[in-house]
């Protein structure tokens, strides 16, 4: 397009094609995205897969209506915490124990630790 308008020639593309492109182009981006963040789920459950049973020390990242999510530092893993409590709010520290990793899912579970 910059070579067009220098060589003060017509636009190789029309607005509607241009428009076209840059939605393909997002919609490629966010597939690409969405695998990329499945590899890595699945990456973390196979990285944990031998270490159920095990406690960690981590933080709630969310507390939704689908429940509440915790990081897990060393190493870093996001799972679901299966006996989350409605009171947690994010940003609270907590002591998790591994319960399940399923690496074709991508999804590690923790119930709340003991210290």
């Amino acid at each position: 397009m910059l070579k067009a308008v220098l060589a003060h020639q017509k636009k190789p593309y029309t607005d509607a094609e241009l428009d076209m492109l840059a939605k393909h182009c997002t919609q490629q981006e966010d597939a690409a995205q969405k695998v990329e963040r499945r590899i890595r789920k699945s990456e973390a459950a196979l990285l944990l897969e031998s270490r159920i049973g095990q406690s960690f020390d981590g933080i709630v990242t969310g507390n939704t209506s689908e429940g509440v999510w915790v990081r897990i530092f060393t190493p870093p893993a996001e799972g679901k915490l299966l006996n989350g409590s409605s009171t947690l709010k994010v940003g609270d520290k907590v002591h998790l124990k591994l319960t399940s990793a399923n690496v074709e899912r991508g999804f590690i579970d923790f119930v709340l630790g003991n210290h």
